[in-house]
């Protein structure tokens, strides 16, 4: 049987599931879901990250490590860390930026924590002649403490699942999704009383997202750098202050589809709620940088001058280059949606952070 199969026979005898069952089962099925099985990166896929778009992003990201590492006193070992590597190329390009440093990556211990094994497999063949031999572990309570952390997450928080509320002129209800008289996938309500949130007085018919998951990576990522010392770096799209909205989507060879119509076939996402992270990671001792737009961080790492450079050695690439640019850091494009922020120990002044003269 299909997911789509097995989903409408489940809720056909037990009932109605969340939209975050939904999303869990629809990306981690372990016969059919999106990761598990199919994920699909790139031009030729379904959806294009940043670290696609450019290998500028992954450089930047490096020397931003590097940045840490000499700021946490060149420790002579750190783990460095990526949650949701993709198919590798972040980690590729941040280990020959890396390089910068003569020091920073014999202290490097890698560590990719991933759990689509598709994914390791191009993760595993894209960094085999890397300067940096990786560790997999299954979730991050797998990687081991007892030295400082480095660690980076990109467009991670946006495929973790949330559970949607609407509130209504009788109270709140719950979306969730359930069958309608054809035995389809149809969104339904389902009365709940109270919903948590912190977005203010709702009107009638607005919706609420809550996502343990996203507040838990928070509060994980903040005992981390309390625990060992470091930074974590998230970059995702989603709300850099508390607002209502549905923002479930389906996205199949990079166009908008129905979320409902092809479980499993499609990557599902939200935006994330950075305001709820970084208040989990603050209520275990961690501290917090600003949420800035991604176009404004790369620009304070100093994204022009990499443009520049590249541009001067490929001239003949120099269109191409400024098109990239422009697709990671323009408002248009990927500058203004993106959002960046970083989870730190405190004491510790992330690059990219400060204040700009």
């Amino acid at each position: 049987m299909s997911l789509l199969e097995r989903l409408k026979a489940e809720i056909a005898a037990t009932g109605p599931i969340s939209v975050a069952d939904y999303m869990s089962r629809c990306l981690h099925d372990p016969q059919d879901g999106y990761y598990a099985t199919r994920p699909a990166l790139g031009p030729d896929g379904d959806f294009i990250t940043a670290p696609l778009v450019s290998q500028m992003f992954g450089e930047l990201i490096g020397l931003w490590c590097v940045e840490i590492w000499i700021r946490l006193g060149r420790p002579e070992k750190f783990h460095l860390v990526e949650v949701g590597p993709g198919d590798g190329t972040l980690m590729s390009d941040l280990l020959r930026a890396g390089q910068a440093d003569p020091g920073f990556l014999p202290a490097a211990e890698l560590w990719l924590v991933e759990t689509s094994e598709p994914l390791r497999e191009r993760q595993a063949e894209r960094l085999a002649d890397g300067p940096v031999h990786p560790q997999w572990a299954w979730s991050l309570s797998q990687v081991p403490g007892g030295f400082p952390v480095i660690l980076v997450a990109n467009e991670l928080l946006d495929c973790l699942p949330v559970r949607q509320f609407v509130h209504t002129d009788d109270g709140w209800v719950e979306r969730l999704v359930g069958l309608d008289e054809d035995g389809s996938l149809i969104f339904g309500l389902a009365p709940v009383g109270t919903a948590k949130g912190s977005q203010g007085e709702p009107g009638s018919g607005m919706i609420l997202e809550v996502s343990a998951a996203q507040e838990a990576l928070g509060a994980e990522l903040g005992a981390m750098v309390v625990r060992d010392g470091g930074a974590a770096l998230l970059i995702d799209y989603g709300r850099a202050e508390a607002e209502f909205g549905d923002t479930l989507q389906a996205l199949e060879k990079h166009e908008k589809v129905d979320p409902l119509a092809r479980p499993g076939h499609s990557d599902l996402t939200v935006h994330a709620d950075f305001p709820t992270v970084l208040t989990a990671a603050q209520s275990v001792g961690a501290a917090v940088g600003p949420i800035l737009p991604q176009g404004a961080f790369l620009g304070r790492l100093g994204i022009e001058a990499r443009v520049q450079a590249l541009q001067a050695a490929r001239p003949d690439k120099a269109e191409l280059i400024h098109r990239q640019f422009l697709r990671l850091a323009a408002p248009t494009e990927m500058g203004e949606l993106f959002k960046v922020v970083c989870i730190h120990s405190a004491g510790l002044e992330p690059p990219g952070s400060e204040t700009p003269v």
